[in-house]
C-alpha cells in the first residue's frame, strides 16, 4: 500500500470514528422534541346522530386537508368483517393518510364479575380489530356507575355521580385495575398500546388516571389527554397527565358545543405537551355544530399555528 493509499484510509477511519462517536452522544442526550403530526377523529363529522359519515370519507377529507393520519371510533365503523377492515386500510394507504387510533368504549366499573367479563372481551376483541387495522393504539374508558342514566344530565353535574349503594371509588378502582391487567397480554401480543382517556367516571382527575396508570405499570398502558374532559382548571390537570401521555385528542367547538363549550388556549396546551417531550399525534375532535366541513378546517388552521408553527 502506497504513503498516499495509507493517509486516505488512516483519515477516512478516523472520520468515522469521530462520527460514531458522535453519535454515541447523541445517542446518550435526552432526545430532542420532534413536530408533533395532526390527524382528525371519524367522531368530528359524525356525533352519534344518523347519518353516520363513512370511514373512507373522512380519509378523502383529510387527505385533502393535508392531515397526517385519522382516528377511528369504533362504533363509526359500518362493518368488522376482515375484507371490510383490509378495504379500510388499502383506501388510507393510497391515499397517504396514517391510521393510528381505535376509540373504544368499554365500562369496567361493575359489581358484577360477568358483566366486567364481558368488557375485557370486547377490549380484547377491538384490540386484535386495531391490529388487523394496522393501529397502533385504542383509546381506554375505565367506565363509571351509570347511577345518572342521561349523559345530558351526567355534563350537568359535570361528570361527576355517586356510588352504587354498598360500594366505594376503592372497589371501582381494584375493578377497573383487574380488567385492564387481563387486557395486557393481547396488547403485548397486538403491538397496540392502550391509552387510558381523561373521562367521565375514574379518570375524571389527574389522580384517578396516574392512580391507574401506576398500579397497572406496563408498557402497554398509557394515558390519552383529551383536551375538552377536564371541565375545571384544566391546564394544570393536562400538565399533571401530560408526561405520562401517548396519544392526544383535541376539542374544538366552532358553532357551539354539543353538550358544553370550551374556550382553550392551544398555544399553552402545545406548551405543556412540548415541555413534556410529547412527539405524537394530536388528533382532532370537533365537537361544534357548525358544519363540519368548516368547523374541521378551522380547527385544523388553529391546531397548526398552535402546534406546527
Amino acid at each position: 500500500m502506497n504513503q498516499s493509499r495509507r493517509t486516505f484510509v488512516a483519515s477516512t477511519l478516523a472520520g468515522a470514528a469521530g462520527l460514531a462517536t458522535s453519535w454515541a452522544a447523541d445517542s446518550a442526550s435526552p432526545a430532542r422534541p420532534g413536530r408533533v403530526k395532526l390527524a382528525v377523529s371519524t367522531y368530528s363529522y359524525w356525533h352519534f346522530r344518523p347519518p353516520k359519515t363513512p370511514i373512507e370519507t373522512v380519509i378523502d377529507k383529510a387527505a385533502a386537508l393535508e392531515i397526517e393520519a385519522v382516528d377511528i371510533l369504533h362504533q363509526q365503523l359500518e362493518s368488522e368483517d376482515r375484507a371490510a377492515l383490509q378495504k379500510i386500510k388499502r383506501h388510507a394507504f393510497l391515499n397517504g393518510i396514517n391510521l393510528i387510533c381505535l376509540s373504544i368504549h368499554q365500562n369496567f366499573v361493575s359489581p358484577d364479575p360477568a358483566v366486567r367479563k364481558q368488557h375485557v372481551i370486547h377490549t380484547r376483541y377491538c384490540l386484535d380489530l386495531a391490529y388487523q387495522l394496522g393501529i397502533p393504539t385504542i383509546r381506554l374508558n375505565s367506565g363509571r356507575w351509570r347511577t345518572v342514566e342521561s349523559f345530558d344530565k351526567l355534563m350537568e353535574l359535570r361528570g361527576i355521580e355517586p356510588a352504587i349503594p354498598g360500594y366505594t371509588e376503592d372497589d371501582a378502582f381494584g375493578w377497573c385495575i383487574e380488567c385492564i391487567e387481563q387486557c395486557l397480554p393481547k396488547a403485548q401480543e397486538c403491538g397496540v398500546v392502550m391509552a387510558l382517556e381523561n373521562h367521565w367516571g375514574l379518570t375524571n382527575s389527574p389522580a384517578g388516571m396516574l392512580r391507574i396508570h401506576k398500579a397497572v405499570n406496563s408498557p402497554w398502558l398509557g394515558l390519552l389527554m383529551d383536551t375538552g374532559n377536564f371541565l375545571e382548571n384544566p391546564y394544570e390537570k393536562l400538565e399533571a397527565i401530560a408526561d405520562k401521555t401517548v396519544f392526544v385528542q383535541a376539542k374544538t367547538y366552532f358553532g357551539g358545543g354539543e353538550w358544553y363549550t370550551l374556550d382553550l388556549d392551544y398555544p399553552r396546551i402545545a406548551s405543556i405537551l412540548r415541555k413534556a417531550n410529547y412527539r405524537g399525534y394530536v388528533s382532532l375532535e370537533f365537537e361544534g355544530k357548525e358544519d363540519p366541513d368548516q368547523g374541521v378546517a378551522k380547527s385544523i388552521a388553529l391546531l397548526r399555528k398552535a402546534f406546527q408553527s
